[in-house]
């Protein structure tokens, strides 16, 4: 049997009393240019009132967007020549939904979607049958389904680790994404926009957990321009694909395809569901795990540096990417990894289990010429720490105008306390 060496997208732990390289928002922040905007704040649930969890909103017509968080709640700020535009609202399963932005409460809208009961068209579900063919002919039509030009995107980033069920760091930012056509060989490039960043030390004790690599964590989930990390023609035949009972996403139906590693693999490689558009052909979201039962060639991926002392062992790794369609081109639109680990002190009785969660979501963009792609200087490297230097979550109003993911009530409380917590230490 061949040895695999799996590319693992950069989320990796330093667990360590040392400091990593780190990337200070100051340096970096442009100032926004302020524009008239309206907030809607809300939540969206399905008919027995449960919060749904990623939905997509887009005001129809723009590139401007959100996505709810784990509570089913959103945060959409449109600027006021777009008022009177529609708003449409999207998930895998549901119909479509379309609202009148005038007639949408500004502030405690609450939205019934209904789940897609309509009867799938057969002859455009039955046209694949062997899925190992349709998920290369997904990455071989990629060149054909995806954005075609350089775009500048502006993405919020969202990052969390927790100790235990409590949350011991918070960072948030906005970053320009300049991404390239998936058929390019070129890298995307990052810069960081704006930034804010809240640690409690006393509660990761003397174990400092910290995530390398930010916003690129989510970023390398877009498999379509990095299948590097994922599907590559000398990896293909290292899993087993079949068909699944066909779904919609945005009213449009989806074959859905489950994977996984060969029986006869050992390496850790993933298993999970694509979700393929049937008319397309394009990738529209996909939901997988790695696979964590050899426990020890898990750890080596993921933990780049840690004491002598301390034993490091995964427990779950999540990833999530979700596509949008706009004109007939699929766009990465969303990514999210949860990780968990299991951190042993030698000489401590008890162990700690400290939980690493990132998502990212494009909330507009625009076409622009490589030219405008930014500086070396001012980009940011997948090896880079953002800082603790950062802070701003005292600021009710540090973001303007730009779009975010509404903050769970978990993490709301979370910055509250590790402020408070702060303040004590200084005093």
């Amino acid at each position: 049997m061949r040895q695999i060496r799996l590319k693992i997208a950069p989320y990796v732990l330093l667990v360590s009393l040392l400091i990593g390289s780190c990337f200070t928002a100051n340096a970096a922040v442009t100032a926004m240019q302020e524009q008239d905007y309206t907030s809607y704040r809300g939540s969206v649930i399905g008919y027995d009132n449960t919060p749904l969890v990623f939905v997509t909103l887009f005001v129809t017509g723009t590139n401007i967007s959100t996505i709810t968080n784990t509570e089913g709640n959103y945060l959409l700020k449109v600027p006021n020549e777009h008022i009177n535009s529609t708003l449409e609202l999207s998930l895998l399963g549901y119909q479509t939904k379309i609202i009148k932005l005038s007639e949408l409460d500004k502030d405690k809208a609450k939205i019934t979607m209904e789940v897609e009961i309509s009867v799938l068209d057969e002859v455009s579900i039955t046209r694949f049958t062997d899925a190992y063919a349709l998920v290369k002919q997904v990455f071989k039509k990629r060149a054909d389904n995806t954005l075609n030009q350089t775009t500048k995107m502006t993405a919020f980033y969202r990052e969390t680790i927790k100790k235990r069920k409590r949350n011991v760091s918070l960072t948030e930012a906005v970053v320009n994404l300049y991404k390239q056509p998936n058929t390019n060989s070129i890298k995307d490039v990052v810069a960081l926009n704006k930034a804010r960043k809240s640690t409690d030390y006393k509660r990761l004790d003397t174990i400092a957990v910290k995530l390398q690599g930010g916003p690129f964590s989510t970023l390398y989930l877009d498999v379509m321009k990095y299948p590097e990390y994922i599907f590559t023609e000398s990896t293909f035949d290292l899993y087993d694909f079949s068909l699944s009972k066909a779904s919609t996403i945005n009213e449009r139906p989806v074959y859905v395809i489950e994977f996984k590693q060969k029986d006869i693999i050992f390496e850790p490689l993933y298993y999970g569901k694509l979700f393929i558009d049937t008319e397309t052909l394009a990738l529209s979201s996909a939901v997988y795990q790695l696979n964590l039962s050899n426990k020890k060639l898990a750890s080596e991926l993921f933990v780049k540096r840690k004491p002598g002392d301390v034993e490091v062992t995964p427990v779950s790794a999540n990833y999530r990417v979700d596509y949008r369609e706009r004109n007939g081109r699929w766009f990465y639109g969303y990514g999210s990894v949860d990780i968990s680990f299991r951190i042993n002190k030698k000489r401590k009785l008890f162990n700690s289990v400290y939980t690493l969660n990132s998502e990212m979501a494009i909330t507009d963009w625009e076409v622009v010429s490589r030219q405008d792609i930014v500086k070396p200087k001012d980009r940011m490297r997948p090896t880079m720490v953002i800082s603790d230097e950062i802070s701003g979550f005292s600021d009710p109003d540090f973001w303007g105008a730009y779009n975010v993911i509404e903050p769970e009530k978990s993490i709301e409380n979370a910055i509250g306390k590790i402020q408070k917590q702060l303040k004590r230490q200084k005093g």
